[in-house]
């Protein structure tokens, strides 16, 4: 059975950072994509990166690129997102998501079968 929990979630300034944390089991953890996804209230489950862990390939929406990181620790079956200049626009409810594989730089939450419960990210101004 697919199990994945995230963690790292917090309160934080605006211009703060907070490291995401996704621990991953029940399935070929080498051989595998893991999304992050994070949803406000009211709004639509958006995907802001992906990685597949066979191989590093990392893939970013547009609206986190260069402010956002993901990476993957195999040894400890853990993907990992770096989150830099936070804002207030950033606060919500972030899952993380796997699949067989990234389906590229657009990520729809369709695409991903297995769901950890969300981890809360709240930016004050």
């Amino acid at each position: 059975e697919v199990q994945l929990v995230e963690s790292g979630g917090g309160l934080v300034q605006t211009g703060g950072s907070l490291r995401l944390s996704c621990a991953a089991s029940g399935f070929d953890f080498d051989d595998y994509a893991i999304g992050w996804f994070r949803q406000a209230p009211g709004g639509e489950r958006e995907g802001l990166s992906c990685i597949r862990t066979s191989n590093g390939r990392t893939y970013y929406a547009e609206s986190v690129k260069g402010r956002f990181t993901i990476s993957s620790d195999n040894a400890k079956n853990t993907v990992y997102l770096q989150m830099n200049s936070l804002k207030p626009e950033d606060t919500a409810l972030y899952y993380c998501a796997a699949d067989e594989y990234c389906p590229g730089s657009r990520m729809p939450a369709s695409f991903f079968g297995s769901w950890g419960q969300g981890t809360q990210v709240t930016v004050s101004s």
